[in-house]
C-alpha cells in the first residue's frame, strides 16, 4: 500500500493554522499589551458605509480597516495599534466629525475587509450611515427626561422648534426609554393611529399616539439600521443595531411581524447597566445570600434557576458569574441569545441552523477546558446527562429548568432520564425566583390590613416559626400590627406607583435528607417535606416579609406567588 501526500491539501492545512496562530496572538496581544479590544472580521459582517470613510490604498498601507458605522460612532481594525498610529487616525475621523473606535486585527482579517472594496468601488453611497443613531444625540434628548411626561414634552418642543418631528420621533422614544429604564418599546399600529408603548418594570404603559405617516418613516428608518429588509412587509423579520453611550453599548434588538394596519414593531434594550445590580441589593435575604456565597464557590456542582420568562433568571446568573469571576479560572456561556457582553468571559451563542446548540455548546465546551459552564437552559435529556457528568467532574454548572418551583428541579432532572444515584452528587442548588415591582418610596400609601390578610399573615408566621424560622431576623415586626402599603403613583414613578423590580427567592440545596430521597424518585411534595428543616424562606415567605417591610405590596406578590399554596 502506498501513501499519497496531497500537497494542496497540506499546503491549505498549513495557512489555517498560520491564520489561526496569528489569530490567537492578536487576541494575546490585544488587550494586554495595546490596551484594545480583538476582533475577528472573518466572522462578522463589513459595512460599506464603514469603509468609505477611508480609502482603499490608504487603508492598505495604514493596515487598518473601518468596519462599522453607528451614526458618528466609527469602529476601526488595526493590525499593529501603536500609540503613536492610533493618534494619527483618531484626528483623520475626528477631523471628518466621527468619533473612532479601535480594535486590534490580524493581516488575514483586514484582508477579508479590503476584499469588499472591490463591491463598492462603483456603487452609490447609502444612507444607513446618515440615518444611524447617534449616542450623542441621545445624550442631549435624556439630559431633559425623567418621566414618560417628559418624552411626551420633546415631541411637541420638537414640533414647536420646527425640527422633523418625523426623523425625531425615534431617538426621542430610544432616549426616553434608555432614560427611565424601560426594558422594551411597542409601536403598535391600528386603523388610524400608531400607539407607543414602553414596558416598565415587567408592565406595559401607553406613551402616546403616533400618526400613521411618521409610523411609516419610523418603520423604514429602523429597518434601515438593523439590516432589514425595507420592501419586505409581509413576512416577520428580526435584526438588531447598537448605539454607544459613553463608553457602553446599548443593544437593540428589533422584531416586525405584518398586521392588518401595518408592521407591528418592538424593540428589546439590552443595557449593560442593568446586570451591574450586585446580587445582595436583588433582593436575596441575608440567610439565602450565605447559602448562595457557599454553592457558588465550591469548585464543582450545579446550579439551577427556575423560573417563568422574565423572571430574572438571566440577570441572577450573570451576577453569579460576576461574583466568581477571577483570572485564574475559565468561564464559558452557551447562551440563545447573548444578552450582555461580560468582560473576561468566553460567551457563545446558539445556532440552530448550523447545528450549534446548547447540546452541541456544551460538548464543545467541555473541550475547552473550562472550569465554569453556563448553559441557557437544559431542554432536553442529553444536555441534562453531560451537564450532570460534567458537574460530577471537576466543573462548575450554571443552568435553567422550567419547572415551577425550587421542589420541581429534582423530579423534572429525573424526567430527562438523569440517573437519580448520579444526580445525588452531582445537584448543588435549585432557586426558583419570580419579580415584583417595588412601591415608590414618594407616593406609596400604608392602607389597613384586611381580615383575611391577618389571618394569612399569622398562619404563614406560626408555620415557619415551627419550622424554626423567625420574621423577626429578617427585619420583620412582630410586636406592633402589621402596616401594608399600596401604590398611588406620581411623576417620579410615571403614575404607576411602583418604581424598579426586586426579586423573591427559594432555594433547596443538597444535604443529607435531599440526597436520601433522591435515589426514591420523589413527588415536589415530599421534596418540600424533606426540605422544610432548611431554614431559608420558602417563596410565599418571601414574599411576605417584603410586604410587611413594604418594600412592594400585597397584590404584586400575590400575583406571581399562591399563598394558598401547600
Amino acid at each position: 500500500m502506498s501513501l499519497i501526500f496531497d500537497d494542496d491539501k497540506q499546503n491549505k492545512n498549513f495557512l489555517d493554522l498560520r491564520r489561526q496562530e496569528e489569530e490567537e496572538l492578536v487576541d494575546t496581544l490585544a488587550q494586554a499589551h495595546y490596551g484594545v479590544p480583538p476582533v475577528h472580521l472573518s466572522v462578522i459582517s463589513i459595512e460599506n458605509d464603514a469603509l468609505r470613510t477611508i480609502e482603499e490604498n490608504d487603508a492598505r498601507t495604514d493596515e487598518v480597516a473601518p468596519f462599522k458605522l453607528l451614526g458618528k460612532d466609527i469602529h476601526v481594525a488595526v493590525r499593529s495599534p501603536q500609540p503613536d498610529k492610533l493618534e494619527n487616525l483618531r484626528k483623520y475621523f475626528t477631523d471628518r466629525e466621527y468619533i473612532p473606535h479601535f480594535y486590534m486585527a490580524s493581516l488575514a482579517s483586514l484582508e477579508k475587509a479590503w476584499e469588499r472594496y472591490k463591491e463598492i468601488s462603483f456603487a452609490s453611497e447609502s444612507k444607513l450611515g446618515s440615518i444611524s443613531i447617534s449616542g450623542e444625540s441621545l445624550k442631549k434628548i435624556m439630559a431633559n427626561i425623567k418621566n414618560i411626561e417628559d418624552i411626551k414634552k420633546a415631541v411637541v418642543d420638537a414640533e414647536k422648534e420646527n425640527v422633523h418631528t418625523t426623523s425625531h420621533i425615534l431617538e426621542i422614544a430610544i432616549a426616553g426609554a434608555v432614560a427611565i429604564n424601560a426594558s422594551d418599546l411597542h409601536f403598535e399600529p391600528e386603523e388610524n393611529t400608531v400607539r407607543l408603548r414602553f414596558r416598565l418594570d415587567g408592565i406595559l404603559h401607553e406613551v402616546m399616539e403616533i400618526p400613521p405617516s411618521a409610523h411609516k418613516f419610523i418603520n423604514s428608518r429602523i429597518k434601515l439600521i438593523s439590516g432589514l429588509k425595507i420592501t419586505a412587509n409581509s413576512i416577520a423579520q428580526d435584526g438588531r443595531f447598537s448605539i454607544f453611550l459613553d463608553q457602553d453599548e446599548i443593544s437593540l434588538r428589533v422584531s416586525l411581524i405584518p398586521g392588518a394596519y401595518g408592521e407591528s414593531i418592538v424593540m428589546r434594550i439590552l443595557n449593560p447597566k442593568s446586570i451591574r445590580h450586585k446580587l445582595e441589593d436583588m433582593g436575596v435575604e441575608p440567610k439565602l445570600y450565605e447559602v448562595f456565597m457557599k454553592e457558588i464557590k465550591k469548585p464543582n456542582g450545579m446550579i439551577l434557576l427556575t423560573g417563568p420568562t422574565g423572571s430574572g433568571k438571566t440577570t441572577t446568573l450573570y451576577s453569579f458569574l460576576q461574583k466568581i469571576y477571577s483570572t485564574e479560572i475559565k468561564i464559558i456561556t452557551i447562551e440563545d441569545p447573548i444578552e450582555y457582553h461580560l468582560p473576561g468571559i468566553t460567551q457563545t451563542q446558539t445556532d440552530t441552523e448550523k447545528g450549534y446548540t446548547f447540546l452541541e455548546g456544551l460538548r464543545s465546551a467541555l473541550r475547552q477546558d473550562p472550569d465554569v459552564i453556563m448553559v441557557g437552559e437544559i431542554r432536553d435529556s442529553e444536555t441534562a446527562k453531560i451537564a450532570v457528568e460534567s458537574a460530577l467532574t471537576g466543573h462548575l454548572v450554571f443552568s435553567t429548568l422550567h419547572t415551577n418551583n425550587a421542589a420541581g428541579v429534582i423530579p423534572r432532572l429525573i424526567d430527562l432520564e438523569v440517573n437519580p444515584k448520579i444526580l445525588v452528587s452531582a445537584l448543588s442548588l435549585a432557586i426558583a425566583q419570580r419579580l415584583v415591582r417595588t412601591l415608590c418610596k414618594y407616593c406609596k400609601k400604608e392602607r389597613s390590613v384586611k381580615e383575611e390578610e391577618l389571618s394569612l399573615f399569622n398562619s404563614m408566621i406560626a408555620k415557619a416559626k415551627s419550622y424554626n424560622k423567625n420574621f423577626a431576623e429578617y427585619g420583620v415586626d412582630l410586636v406592633n400590627p402589621f402596616k401594608l402599603y399600596e401604590p398611588v403613583g406620581c411623576l417620579e414613578c410615571n403614575s404607576t406607583g411602583f418604581h424598579g423590580q426586586i426579586g423573591i427567592f427559594e432555594a433547596i440545596y443538597n444535604d443529607a435528607k435531599i440526597e436520601d430521597i433522591i435515589v426514591t424518585n420523589p413527588s415536589e411534595r415530599e421534596i418540600k417535606e424533606a426540605a422544610k428543616h432548611q431554614t431559608s424562606l420558602s417563596m410565599q415567605e418571601d414574599g411576605l416579609v417584603k410586604i410587611l417591610k413594604g418594600i412592594t405590596s400585597y397584590d404584586e406578590v400575590a400575583s406571581v406567588v399562591d399563598f394558598y399554596e401547600e
